[in-house]
């Protein structure tokens, strides 16, 4: 039987496919934000239903605002709430793209 591979091993082999790295690279910023909203709630000791009672709002907005999911992309002013809410603050900042 073989083994299956590992995440780190899928990752480097499918990032060396056509498209497949400029996918990542735009995504990749909002996989960063919602892992970092994820422990900052945790950090906070706050559950989603925790955090949707604080604004106002039900779980099932928090879940989806914390989903990985690309299809719902939260507008400032809510991840700006949503970070007072669990004790944080939002720091936004450019970074020149590389040129190749």
């Amino acid at each position: 039987m073989k083994n299956r591979p590992t995440f780190e091993a899928f990752k480097e082999k499918a990032l060396k496919r056509e498209g497949v790295l400029n996918e990542y690279n735009q995504v990749q910023p909002i996989y960063e934000l919602k892992a970092q909203m994820i422990k900052a709630r945790i950090a906070a000791n706050l559950t989603q239903g925790d955090v949707a009672e604080l604004l106002q709002s039900k779980k099932s907005n928090i879940s989806r605002l914390e989903s990985f999911s690309t299809k719902h992309l939260p507008n400032l002013s809510t991840i700006m709430d949503y970070a007072n809410a669990v004790g944080f603050k939002l720091e936004i900042n450019l970074k020149k793209l590389a040129t190749s």
